[in-house]
Parts: C-alpha cells; sequence; structure tokens
C-alpha cells in the first residue's frame, strides 16, 4: 500500500471512527482502526461489534492494500503532525505501517487486515430517508432521556417508529419518557419498528455535524442491524431485541392547570434552584398560581436543603386553570429545557402525583413526561 493524504482529512476520519474502537475486548483487534487504500481514497473502519463506523479520507492512491493499526498509537500521531501531506506506506509482506510527513516519521506494528471483523452489508430490507435537521433535533430531544442502566435492556434503546410518512422517536427509563415525530423524506413502504441502542444515535449525531443532506437508513430483513448512511461515513449497529412498553398509556390525556414560561427564564430559575437541590435528593418544588384581572400568574420556583437554607425564584406566566404544586428531579427539568430550542413552554400537571407535562409551544411534535417526587408541602 503506498498513499499519500492531507493531514487536517485523515484526522477528521480517524476521529469520526474512533468512538467505535473497542476499549476493551476479548478480541485485540478491534482495539485497532483497519486502513485500507482504495481508488482515490482511503477507507478507515472501527468496531467494537455492536456499532461498526466506517469513513471515507480523499487520496492520492499509488498502490492499493490494507492493514490494522493500534487506534490510540495512529490518532495520537496524526493528530500531532503539522497541518501538511502524510505520506503513508506499507511495504509489500510487512505489517509495519510508515507514515512521513515533512521532517517527522513513524513505523507503528500493525495486525494483517484478513483477522479484522467484517462490516455487515446491509443492502436489502426497509429503507427511509430523512432530513439531517430533523434527525439531529429528534436525537438531541429523546436520547438523554434513555436508561444508562443494562438491567432493562430496551430502555437503553430508542423505540424508532417508521410509519407511512412518520418517525417517531421514543426513549424512557422508568422516571421520564420523551417523544418526538418527524416527517421522513419519503413514505416507507411497510409500518416497521426497532430499537436503536441510543449510543448509536448519539454516534450517528456526532458524525452528522452540519450535513444538510438526507440521511439514508437501511434496516436489514431479520431487524437485527441498522445502517447509517451520512455524507463521508457509515455507522452499521445491532439493535436491541425485546419490545418496548407500552408508552401512549403513560402519557397524561388531560390536565387540570396549563402554565405557559420563557424557556430562558425557567432554565434560569432552575439553574439557581440545583445548587440547593444538590443537597436535598435533587428536589425542585414548583408552585403554580392562577392571575387575577389586575395580575398575571406566575410559577414559583424553589429548593430547599435543611443543613445548607434554600432558594425561591418566580417566574411571570401565563395559567390556565387552578393552583397547583408538583416536586421533580432538578437534573430531569433542566435535561429536557436545555433540549428544546422554541422560546416558550408549557407545563401541564393534573395533581401532586401525577406525572407532569413539558411541551413547546409553537410545535407539536415533542412531549415529554417526568414522574413526580413525593414531598411535605406546607399548607
Amino acid at each position: 500500500m503506498k498513499l499519500s493524504c492531507l493531514q487536517e482529512k485523515l484526522s477528521k476520519g480517524l476521529g469520526i471512527v474512533s468512538r467505535a474502537v473497542a476499549t476493551r475486548s476479548t478480541l485485540p483487534i478491534t482495539q485497532n482502526i483497519l486502513l485500507v487504500g482504495e481508488p482515490s481514497r482511503l477507507k478507515v473502519s472501527a468496531t467494537n461489534l455492536e456499532i461498526a463506523t466506517t469513513s471515507w479520507v480523499g487520496a492520492k492512491v499509488e498502490e492499493e492494500g490494507s492493514i490494522t493499526i493500534p487506534a490510540r498509537l495512529l490518532v495520537d500521531f496524526v493528530n500531532s503532525l503539522p497541518s501538511d501531506l502524510i505520506e503513508i506506506t506499507l511495504p509489500p509482506d510487512s505489517h509495519t505501517l510508515e507514515l512521513k510527513s515533512g521532517h517527522f516519521q513513524a513505523h507503528i506494528n500493525g495486525i494483517d487486515a484478513q483477522d479484522f471483523p467484517p462490516t455487515p452489508e446491509i443492502s436489502d430490507g426497509i429503507t427511509a430517508s430523512v432530513k439531517a435537521t430533523n434527525l439531529r433535533e429528534g436525537i438531541k430531544q429523546v436520547t438523554f432521556t434513555a436508561a444508562m442502566e443494562e438491567s432493562r435492556p430496551v430502555l437503553t434503546g430508542i423505540n424508532t417508529e417508521f410509519d407511512k410518512e412518520q418517525l417517531t422517536l421514543v426513549a424512557a427509563d422508568g422516571f421520564r419518557l420523551a417523544v418526538h415525530k418527524t416527517t421522513l423524506s419519503s413514505p416507507i413502504k411497510e409500518p416497521t419498528t426497532v430499537i436503536i441502542p441510543a449510543r448509536t444515535f448519539n454516534e450517528v449525531n456526532r458524525i452528522l455535524g452540519e450535513q444538510e443532506e438526507p440521511v439514508e437508513i437501511t434496516i436489514n430483513q431479520q431487524k437485527s442491524q441498522i445502517l447509517f448512511h451520512l455524507e463521508n461515513a457509515e455507522i452499521v449497529s445491532q439493535l436491541i431485541p425485546g419490545s418496548f412498553p407500552n408508552y401512549s398509556q403513560i402519557i397524561p390525556q388531560s390536565y387540570n392547570v396549563r402554565a405557559v414560561v420563557g424557556i430562558n427564564e425557567f432554565i434560569q430559575a432552575i439553574k439557581a434552584s440545583s445548587i440547593f437541590a444538590r443537597d436535598s435528593s435533587g428536589i425542585v418544588r414548583l408552585v403554580i398560581t392562577p392571575g387575577s384581572e389586575l395580575s398575571q400568574g406566575k410559577i414559583t420556583v424553589s429548593a430547599q436543603a435543611e443543613e445548607v437554607g434554600g432558594n425561591v425564584s418566580e417566574l411571570d406566566s401565563l395559567v390556565d386553570g387552578e393552583e397547583a404544586k408538583i416536586a421533580f428531579n432538578v437534573r430531569y427539568l433542566s435535561d429536557v429545557l436545555s433540549a428544546i430550542p422554541q422560546a416558550q413552554v408549557a407545563i401541564e400537571i393534573t395533581n401532586s402525583s401525577s406525572p407532569g407535562i413539558i411541551r413547546p409551544i409553537g410545535t407539536d411534535n415533542y412531549v415529554h413526561v417526568i414522574m413526580p417526587m413525593f414531598v411535605q408541602w406546607e399548607n
């Protein structure tokens, strides 16, 4: 193999795939990155056997070939080089890669590419296309809600529903639920539901960057693997087997009070309360008070820690309904508010022991449900 490419392009390609490198594995070669010299480009791949990421780097290829190189060593060395042309050479019948750029050069021992796990080919099955901006927003608004613990594997994934022209992303961890709906670029042939690992979606979002082209999605016929085709990269991921809970039953269909508030002011109040909530089990209290003919409604946000102190913030709000009190985990509130780009949100509450709902104002494609925390309220 003999080729040359620009340092910044190779560094970007390695950065795209490096998150898929196995950190701990019984198969040492998965801690390597696969390099394949192809006509006019260098293919760069990594896998941890659950997710495989491939990127392509424009290159002048004089001789094709392939090798796998320890990921951390390769990434660190390439990133240390100046922005210049890198010459990459693999002598015939050798497993030692030679890299040269200006006054810098290195020799890195690798492992034969034939031992590298093959990336699954997903060419048939169910295909869909979605605008990059729509997918970015959906990922941002649901993945943080997925469970981190593996005790219920299906909750570590995003329930992904393809139905005609609609894509629905759903995540839940037992304490909160997020549902985001968006439009597919073209109708899908048959309704399909799969559970995609949240970390796969996060990786897709990271690689998407500022891409504007639509993302093509292919699910194999067995519904065990999914392929995301991006502008200069591909991600193949295992799907999570099992059935997602019936989330529609969790979303309250009515409320006793609805309050609309500016999101920036709400975030600021939550941030102030979080300083005290961290010493009181993360509890933040909301009291919603209707307005009168002469005054506007308000939301009172407070946190109280016995040994430290407490704080109170008052926010002007448009309130529809009766007075209500509810307590939430402050991090859950902060997470969802940070994921909403709109200027205002609505909070819908039935009572202090029922789930609360947060919806952005100006769009009906997102709903977030948070279970309340039980506290003693002073009359």
